[in-house]
């Protein structure tokens, strides 16, 4: 069956060129270690892995063979059928108004409709509208009830339609397998790989979920709109039920939506507002999925990550799976984190964009075909796809009720409906599945030499060195528990060569006829998202680097450079607190993970650490006699990783600064956020072009966001929501946090909370060409942050977006505006929200800023 189905994939070429080790058999799937040869030294893969899809044949270049694989997809042949599926039936007549029928009729909808009906009927008493008086008082209320009743079903079930995929027909899924893998692999040509123990184990799971009726729920990262589709594609070739994947609903334009709704695609607005029909829809029908034991798909981080490294977790269709199986409504399911890795994603161009404050293009179809017609001319390498191992979501929150119960709290644990065990628990699901996926991640050949061009100081690298550097990288890796791309015996120059190919020249430069041909970074923004990929392997160990660069910075001897251990672990924790929300750490806890990332570096010949002779505890840190020789080279590397991400927050610090009211300014005065972070931009290019910012990617979008964010969290800025959506979010510089501006000149003073604070994120950046002019540098940034700031003042005040001046008489609703002052409901949202910031910072009981 095998030379029937997969034609090429069991010849011997392929057998010594990717060492197979995954054998599938019409709809079985074994493992053959036979397969298996162990990769050479000097090589990358040390993983068994195999190309689960390959390149089909092309009529041009194989008609015979094109054709004979058309007629097996359109005749049904073997595993092409999606017959004899592992999980619940899918693609049947009639599957859609199943799913319907059944969401309508849940009693949690219909309990909803219910009571939005009374709701309605209530207000029109009080309107007026129904008369108490009147003798027929309750069969009209009755009568109007029905009307009410029914018109919510009618607005609910146009809502289901548009939301729910339609899973409806075989061939037209078989159909579009075969387009859509002819379309990727044409891309990617080196295909989508997997381990084949992770695809065994899957399948093994998927039999139990089955029996016991449970669903899968994928939670993958999102790199490239190709995510959803490798997800289908895989389930598909895998036998497995495809999953129902939650999408956005800009992506239901006209053919594509209709097409992907068809797929698998669940369409849900991106915000939900105070929509209860349209937020009890959602829950009824993931209910309905997971009650039914239909496997599921959603992004932990919501949307594609433009950086590289993984976002926060979003919690929004997380919180709706957590309350089913808290509710009791569904009794458990399946988590299975997975990670997608790309030699290269095609996106990352319009990601720099995006990233540089230029504003995200609503999708299309005219772009969509566009776009897709040009990238069947590229050649993007490969696609690797890790499963983590499946567990269980009940026996996490056991597990996780029973931990918490063991630590002193007024709290019950075991109080399913405290909404503050509920946000716990949320926060800990989705952090975990963070760890997963960064778990089983696979570090690309294209990563290696990202992470390598841009942590090495000079304009370039020779190619010896450039080896040299990725084969130490590799090893770093592994020595991190982490995994590398599988590339069977192939040396590492020629994986190296495979990768600079993939990368291109827009990316990575070659300059020639030279004594050693040299490589160096073209476009270090859009490189940046690669190096990026293995940065959390190595978090731990830049934190250090960063810290100890505090002292390091200083020159002059050893003496100098050595950091008390106290200090040393007093910034560590400043900086692993501002970047909470940008990476996952240990579970360890700091002072745990911070002696085992110390013994780790003395053991890699790194840092030197003096003891206390009676007590063993670490008193001292510096770089060893063995780094200083090696010219920082290792050192160096753990710096540069971690230093783009200080500069950003340096940045978004110094950019607040500008907030602070003008002299004479009595009323508070409210920034609408996305202009303040425009204003942030602007101020990092500024600064990066006259030699104050090392890096231009600090004045990345969504770092600074990130930022900004933090600063929220910790009370340094003051954000307002308006509950009218056409009306932006607004901030301001909380005022114990403001400088002092010179009662005569007005100007602002480098001094106070913030200019502390600030100095000292700076304390471990490295600065620019003008780090030593001290007071001249601090004097020229608080000067331009303060012009800048003073322009969004009189913006807001004029009530204008900068184009229309006057308009709003002060009260800033001019077009395209936020209000400048706060109404009264606003400020007593905002009096509660601070009240409840204050409560939670006090109730996490961690390290703050």
């Amino acid at each position: 069956m095998a030379d029937e189905q997969d034609g090429r994939d069991d010849s011997p070429a392929q057998v010594e060129d990717s060492a197979p080790d995954l054998r599938i058999l019409g709809d079985r799937i074994t493992l053959q270690p036979s397969g298996f040869v162990a990769p050479s030294k000097g090589s990358l893969g040390d993983e068994k892995e195999e190309a689960l899809m390959k390149n089909m044949a092309r009529f041009r270049s194989e008609p015979l063979q094109f054709l004979r694989e058309v007629s097996l997809y359109v005749s049904g042949t073997g595993w092409r059928a999606y017959d004899d599926v592992i999980g619940q039936p899918v693609f049947y007549p009639g599957y859609t108004e199943h799913i319907k029928s059944q969401v309508m009729s849940a009693t949690l909808l219909q309990a909803k409709i219910a009571q939005l009906a009374e709701m309605r009927l209530a207000v029109e008493e009080k309107q007026g509208l129904l008369n108490k008086n009147d003798r027929n008082f309750e069969t009209k209320r009755n009568q109007r009830r029905s009307v009410l009743v029914q018109s919510l079903q009618e607005v609910a079930e146009q809502l289901t339609d548009n939301m729910v995929c339609k899973m409806e027909s075989k061939t037209f899924i078989r159909g579009a397998y075969y387009m859509v893998t002819q379309l990727l692999l044409r891309a990617y040509h080196q295909g989508i790989h997997v381990s084949s123990e992770e695809v065994l184990r899957l399948r093994n799971v998927a039999r139990e979920a089955e029996k016991k009726g449970q669903s899968i729920i994928f939670l993958p990262c999102h790199r490239s709109h190709v995510d959803y589709v490798a997800s289908q594609l895989l389930c598909y070739r895998l036998g497995l039920t495809m999953p129902v994947v939650v999408a956005g609903d800009n992506l239901n334009f006209p053919l594509v939506g209709n097409f992907l709704q068809h797929a698998g695609a669940m369409f849900i607005r991106r915000s939900f507002g105070d929509d209860q029909l349209y937020t009890t829809l959602v829950q009824a029908y993931i209910d309905v999925l997971l009650q039914g034991g239909y496997n599921f798909e959603c992004f932990i981080e919501g949307g594609r990550s433009r950086t590289g490294k993984l976002l926060p977790p979003k919690f929004g269709i997380l919180s709706f799976i957590l309350d089913s199986i808290l509710s009791g409504r569904v009794q458990d399911t399946v988590i299975c984190p997975v990670s997608y890795q790309y030699d290269k994603v095609v996106e990352t161009e319009g990601y720099v964009t995006e990233l540089l404050g230029v504003p995200k293009k609503k999708e299309n179809l005219a772009d969509f075909l566009s776009g897709g017609s040009s990238v069947l001319s590229l050649r993007l390498g490969r696609v690797d796809v890790r499963f983590h191992e499946p567990w269980s979501l009940r026996g996490f929150i056991d597990e996780q009720v029973i931990r918490l119960s063991k630590v002193p709290s007024s709290i019950n644990w075991k109080d399913m409906k405290n909404p503050i065990v509920r946000q716990k628990l949320l926060r800990t699901l989705g952090y975990k599945v963070l760890a997963d996926i960064n778990d089983v991640s696979v570090v690309m050949p294209t990563a290696l030499i990202g992470t390598v061009l841009l942590t090495l100081r000079g304009r370039g690298v020779g190619r010896a060195e450039l080896i040299r550097r990725v084969e130490w990288l590799t090893a770093r890796v592994r020595a991190k528990g982490g995994r590398v791309a599988h590339f069977g015996n192939t040396p590492v120059s020629d994986v190296i060569e495979r990768g600079l190919e993939v990368l291109g020249k827009d990316l990575v430069g070659v300059a020639e006829g030279l004594a050693e041909t040299t490589y160096y970074a073209v476009d270090r923004f859009q490189l940046s998202f690669y190096r990026n990929m293995t940065i959390h392997l190595f978090i731990s160990e830049a934190l250090v680097a960063a810290a100890l660069y505090t002292r390091v910075k200083r020159g002059g001897g050893p003496a100098i450079q050595d950091i008390p251990y106290q200090d040393l672990h007093n910034q560590v924790l400043f900086l692993s607190s501002l970047f909470r929300g940008e990476f996952i750490y240990s579970g360890e806890g700091l002072a745990v993970n911070l002696e085992k990332t110390l013994m780790g570096l003395e053991a890699d010949n790194v840092v030197f650490l003096e003891r206390d002779e009676l007590t063993g505890a670490i008193t001292k840190v510096g770089l060893s006699d063995a780094e200083r020789a090696a010219g920082r080279e290792n050192y160096d590397f753990y710096c540069f990783l971690i230093w783009p991400f200080i500069e950003a927050s340096w940045l978004a610090s110094v950019s607040i600064m500008g907030l602070t009211p003008p002299l004479g300014q009595k009323d508070d005065i409210w920034i609408q956020f996305s202009k303040a972070q425009e204003s942030a931009q602007l101020l990092g290019k500024t600064l990066y072009h006259q030699g104050d910012l090392s890096y231009f990617e600090a004045v990345n979008k969504e770092t600074l966001k990130n930022s900004y964010q933090r600063f929220e969290e910790e009370g340094i800025i003051q954000v307002v929501k308006s509950k009218d959506p056409k009306v932006p979010p607004r901030m301001r510089l909380a005022p114990e946090w403001r400088p002092a501006r010179d009662e005569i000149s007005g100007v602002l003073i480098a001094s106070g909370r913030l200019w502390d604070f600030t100095e000292k994120i700076a304390s471990s950046r490295r600065e620019g060409k003008n780090r030593r002019d001290g007071a001249t540098v601090s004097t020229r940034v608080v000067r331009l942050t303060d012009d800048l700031g003073q322009k969004l003042f009189e913006e807001a005040i004029a009530g204008t977006d900068g184009s229309k001046k006057g308009k709003g008489k002060g009260k800033g609703k001019g077009k395209g505006a936020a209000p400048a002052r706060l109404s009264r409901e606003e400020e007593k949202i905002l009096t509660a929200d601070l009240k409840e910031s204050k409560r939670r910072r006090t109730l996490e009981n961690r390290a703050h800023l």
